[in-house]
């Protein structure tokens, strides 16, 4: 399966980079390129991308909102967003997780993560580099989303097995390294981790993870 890309980007020349690493790919085409945000909308419907590589600065309207109202259109649910930045701060992560952004790197990324980041976002998954994820998580902690702590009592509603999940992907873990630690298939950790994000309400795996941590299930530096 081909995995379908629009490229958004106010720098024509960092587009043209990215489609060449991208394109060189046997399950990866560029089907588009936007250099602002009101294109990049406007594409998400054209091209019918699985995936969306988003600046955050971009004329007419900024990553962040392009990121929210592609999310928030349900004619696009199938639609994965991975924010590229150079400005890999803690409010932009928060906004861009809080936009429905389903991954968050730095443009400094080796071409090699960079391609593993959408073929990992393509496949469902959540992705933040570490520090974007040290950033997600200091500033969820300092300043909780009221929507993520409303759904604190569903804390009750998961299993024994959902809640330790729920701690080991709070801790970093991907499906793979849950499914080896618990001696399951990738399939069942998978299938828990869905279930548990299910029940507590988080959108995806970002918020799952400020979940554990907002809920006791782990702490900062548990691995």
């Amino acid at each position: 399966m081909t995995i379908r890309v629009l490229l958004a980007d106010d720098q024509a020349l960092l587009r043209a980079t990215f489609r060449l690493l991208l394109d060189a790919e046997p399950d990866i085409d560029v089907v588009g390129e936007a250099g602002t945000g009101e294109q990049a909308v406007t594409l998400a419907r054209e091209a019918r991308a699985d995936v969306i590589l988003m600046d955050i600065r971009m004329p007419d309207m900024d990553g962040i909102e392009a990121t929210a109202r592609i999310t928030a259109d349900d004619d696009l649910a199938g639609v994965r967003v991975l924010v590229l930045t150079t400005f890999e701060t803690d409010e932009f992560v928060v906004a861009a997780i809080r936009a429905g952004a389903s991954g968050f790197l730095g443009k400094g990324v080796n071409p090699e993560d960079l391609l593993q980041a959408v073929r990992t976002v393509a496949a469902g998954e959540s992705l933040l580099s570490p520090s974007a994820t040290t950033a997600l998580i200091g500033r969820f902690l300092a300043q909780p989303d009221p929507a993520l702590v409303a759904v604190a009592a569903a804390l009750g509603e998961l299993t024994v097995r959902e809640r330790e999940i729920t701690a080991m992907v709070g801790a970093g873990l991907s499906n793979t390294e849950i499914a080896d630690r618990l001696t399951i298939s990738v399939a069942t950790a998978k299938t828990h981790v869905n279930r548990a994000m299910m029940k507590t309400g988080a959108r995806d795996r970002a918020q799952l993870v400020i979940f554990a941590y907002e809920n006791g299930l782990v702490r900062a530096g548990t691995r």
